[in-house]
């Protein structure tokens, strides 16, 4: 920015005379300007004339030599700020062709035609080296105050170009800087957005479980009662009717003895009319089905209790992740032997502490739904572990049907299933989800429809908040 005006002219031409007259006009002696300056002072009483810097001019007799003089110019980082061009030179290149060799090296040169005449009009040269701003023309005989005053103009236009570049390049330094820290800024806070997001989800995700939870405990409490004394009442029935039936089988035995007569077409009569082979059949299978509904009720109410995590005096514990993992696929076998095949990609894994049967139930409800996931093919479940500095992971990944992406929201939601109704109650995900989260760790799934669905869930080694 502080560098001093650049003054080096070229002048090609192939006149001798002529570079002597632009050496008396350019470099006039500085000891005779400055005696005269002073004469001028004493005489009017004014102050001496600030000197301008002086120009240094390099001479060329033809276009190849100003092209190498302004190739070891660019070369050792001294341009030229402008050259004074003959147009007619009969040896070698003319004018307009060395103004035109001499922009491929220079662009930035300011360019002076000197001729008497030309074999181009000034229409014809403009356009031929599409130089508006960077040519002017010096007709001969030229005056020296012109001459002065284009190199003077000429040397200032260059070094304020100069200068203009240096800026705009500052300006566009500092745009890029700027930019590229509202980038970063961006970045960080979508990042923050995204953070509080998912803070904001957790939490929601949180009350809802809270709530439920609470609301789970009273129902569960209030359906229990009822629940078992129907459970009792049906174990009884159902031994009180297996009492009937001998009775009725005495019955129709002493029946057979009877002699033929009113009473005994009477009671062949009631027996067609009570259709009572089919109660002999029919009660058993109703006291049965009765019996399966109100174990899928207690079955609920179990669940709800361990969603309100009511009723659970288990202790954290050190346990083996992976052995809980293989105890768990051998409780859930029968469910999947027809279903799929379990390929296991297991790594050693340290021992967790943990509520160890607790972990074994999110790994069942994962297993589970991946084996339900399956179409009427046989499909494939594949876990894997490993570990992640102070954390493991466990991943159930299946082939099967996948999630909707509209559902993949929800699905840790109390209730929301998308099994038909009566195959699912909606709480194994809410719950392993509760589980995972009282372990301070985390679930996430990823799902893509038709290809299949993988759970991962990634807990603390230690719990040091336990």
């Amino acid at each position: 920015m502080n560098q001093p005006p650049n003054r080096r002219i070229l002048l090609i031409d192939d006149t001798p005379s002529i570079h002597e007259d632009f050496r008396k006009i350019l470099m006039p002696p500085m000891e005779q300007n400055a005696a005269l300056d002073e004469m001028e002072s004493a005489l009017f009483g004014e102050a001496a004339k600030p000197q301008a810097p002086p120009f240094e001019l390099d001479s060329a007799y033809g276009g190849q030599e100003g092209l190498q003089l302004l190739c070891t110019a660019m070369q050792q980082a001294r341009p030229y700020a402008l050259a004074f061009v003959d147009m007619r030179m009969p040896q070698g290149w003319d004018g307009a062709q060395t103004m035109e060799e001499l922009w491929k090296v220079d662009p930035d040169l300011q360019v002076v035609v000197c001729t008497a005449y030309s074999d181009y009009s000034w229409e014809e040269l403009l356009s031929r080296l599409k130089a508006h701003d960077r040519l002017l023309i010096l007709k001969k005989p030229f005056d020296n105050i012109e001459v002065q005053q284009m190199a003077n103009t000429l040397a200032a236009k260059w070094d304020m170009a100069r200068r203009a570049r240096l800026k705009t390049g500052h300006l566009e330094q500092l745009v890029e800087q700027r930019t590229e820290a509202l980038t970063l800024a961006s970045q960080a806070l979508q990042q923050e957005i995204d953070e509080r997001k998912q803070l904001q989800s957790q939490l929601i995700q949180s009350e809802k479980l809270a709530s439920l939870g609470q609301m789970a405990a009273g129902v569960a409490h209030e359906i229990n009662n009822p629940v078992g004394f129907v459970t009792s009442n049906l174990g009884t029935l159902e031994s009180d009717f297996k009492q009937l039936q001998r009775m009725l089988d005495a019955y129709q035995q002493a029946e057979a003895a009877l002699a033929p007569g009113d009473c005994l077409e009477q009671l062949s009569a009631l027996r067609n009319e009570l259709d009572l082979d089919f109660l002999k059949e029919d009660i058993p299978i109703l006291i049965r089905e009765s019996k399966d509904g109100i174990g899928r009720v207690t079955q609920i109410v179990k669940d709800l209790k361990n969603f309100s995590r009511v009723d659970n005096d288990e202790q954290w514990q050190w346990a083996n992740l992976q052995q809980g993992i293989d105890s768990t696929l051998n409780i859930v076998a029968s469910e999947l032997k027809h279903k799929a095949d379990v390929i296991k990609h297991y790594q050693p894994l340290p021992e967790i502490e943990c509520l160890a049967s607790q972990i074994n139930q999110v790994v069942m409800n994962l297993v589970i739904n991946a084996a339900q996931a399956m179409g009427p093919e046989r499909g494939t479940i594949t876990l894997s572990n490993g570990v992640e500095g102070d954390r493991v992971w466990l991943e159930v990944a299946d082939n099967g049907c996948g999630i909707a992406p509209h559902c993949l929201q929800k699905i840790f939601d109390p209730f929301f299933t998308t099994k038909p109704v009566g195959e699912g109650t909606g709480l194994g995900l809410s719950l392993s989800y509760g589980i995972v989260k009282k372990h301070h760790g985390d679930i996430s799934v990823s799902s893509e429809v038709g290809r299949g669905t993988t759970f991962r869930v990634v807990l603390p080694i230690r719990q040091t908040a336990a």
